[in-house]
């Protein structure tokens, strides 16, 4: 679990992204404030679509830290937080891709077309990792399919 600035309006935002220890895409999310309710709220989303994990790797973000602390007090349970620079290093290389697509841009011009193209961003990512397939389908149609 990590965050990446993206530029929206003149402004930085933040994407949270989840990435398993596979490399796959567990979720993302935009927001305006890196603090702890945006982390928990991307928490919150990536637990109710992916399951809990037992482990979380995050780096030294005390915002996400919390995040976790607070789920583990509400919802008693026990995800283990581990942080550690090098462990992150596969959500770091996979912010990568979202950089170098974002970079000629020069920012976005809203906050809802930033968010609306980093999501097609991210599902043809999750494409071509192969986490998506419909068999007898094109890359086109399964793009169509999830981004609608």
């Amino acid at each position: 679990m990590d965050e990446t600035y993206i530029k929206v309006k003149g402004e930085w935002m933040f994407l949270y992204r989840a990435v398993n220890k596979v490399g796959n895409t567990v979720d993302f999310l935009l927001t305006k404030r890196r603090n702890r309710l945006a982390a928990h709220k991307f928490l919150l989303r990536a637990i109710s679509n992916n399951g809990c994990p037992k482990v979380i790797n995050i780096d030294k973000s005390g915002a996400n830290r919390e995040a976790i602390r607070t789920y583990n007090k509400r919802r008693l349970k026990r995800i283990r937080i581990r942080q550690c620079k090098y462990l992150n290093n596969s959500v770091e290389g996979d912010h990568r891709f979202i950089k170098w697509r974002t970079a000629g841009m020069l920012g976005f011009k809203s906050f809802q077309s930033a968010s609306q193209t980093l999501t097609g961003i991210e599902i043809v990512r999750m494409i071509k990792k192969g986490q998506v397939s419909f068999p007898k389908s094109t890359y086109f149609k399964t793009f169509c399919s999830l981004a609608a």
